[in-house]
């Protein structure tokens, strides 16, 4: 889905309420990389306020207290946005920063630091069913119009942040790089200690026993769609209509099917495997 009002840089399109060329430029160009930061990057939707949960109780050892007191986008901003720096500035080390940006227009300063990467992904069928009703409540959408125009937008990636299958095959070029962790969606759903438990370790992070449990309970839908810290209701009403749906809706695997017609899904499937042809890696939802 696309913004109201949008710009391109490098061929990618941005919303022009939340970001600007001054804003991506400096992201790209300028932002200070310190080696000891960890970044949270994302397709949009791929469970990003999940993993920003999950870093910062890890960072906290299982502390809830941050978490019940600063606004998720606020614990973890999103750098390429406009006036974000001044939040990161007041971040504690390590700092744990949010992004969507495509590996190609990426903080430059990143490639020649120790800083690491979480990279998040997820079946791009339930991405794309999750911005489609996101749409529905955040005024810098467009309000969408059929499911099947949106589908057709997603697909060829006029969207913003740019198409999921460029993203994703731009950032998976780093799944060899011992400064990139990559994840899914659905690894967490199925095991979230687990999951936990291998982030600790690429971070460097002793936890014991009973610190994971507290990081697991409190990362969980439940828990988090409870918390008003983290689950956007603080937002105000002309930035998200919380009439019209909330942020955290399902937090599910597979809900696109309740949503695709056969058709539907069969032209997905069709794009998703001329796009993926040659790029040689299965994906967790390619399994099931």
């Amino acid at each position: 889905m696309l913004a109201a009002d949008n710009f391109r840089y490098k061929g990618v399109p941005f919303p022009k309420k939340s970001h600007s060329e001054e804003s991506i430029d400096f992201a790209e160009n300028v932002f200070p990389v310190l080696d000891d930061d960890i970044f949270n990057i994302t397709y949009p939707k791929s469970g990003t306020n999940w993993m920003i949960e999950i870093l910062n109780l890890i960072k906290n050892k299982g502390d809830i207290t941050l978490s019940n007191q600063v606004p998720i986008y606020m614990r973890s901003p999103w750098y390429e946005s406009i006036g974000s720096n001044e939040q990161i500035q007041t971040l504690t080390r390590p700092r744990i920063i949010s992004s969507h940006l495509p590996i190609q227009i990426f903080a430059k300063s990143f490639f020649n630091s120790k800083a690491k990467v979480i990279y998040t992904m997820r079946n791009p069928k339930d991405i794309f069913v999750s911005n489609y009703h996101f749409a529905k409540i955040i005024s810098l959408f467009k309000q969408p119009e059929s499911l099947q125009s949106c589908l057709e937008e997603f697909l060829q990636g006029n969207v913003i942040y740019g198409s999921w299958f460029d993203h994703v095959k731009g950032w998976l070029q780093m799944k060899d790089d011992d400064r990139f962790f990559f994840i899914t969606y659905e690894e967490l759903l199925q095991d979230l200690r687990g999951c936990v438990v291998r982030i600790c370790k690429f971070l460097g992070q002793e936890l014991d026993d009973e610190a994971i449990d507290l990081v697991v309970k409190h990362s969980t839908f439940k828990s988090m769609k409870e918390n008003k810290m983290s689950n956007w209701t603080t937002m105000p009403d002309d930035v998200m209509d919380h009439s019209k749906g909330s942020f955290m809706r399902k937090g599910v695997s597979g809900d696109w099917k309740n949503h695709f017609t056969v058709a539907q899904s069969e032209y997905f499937d069709k794009i998703y495997q001329e796009k993926m042809r040659d790029f040689n890696f299965k994906f967790f939802w390619e399994e099931n």
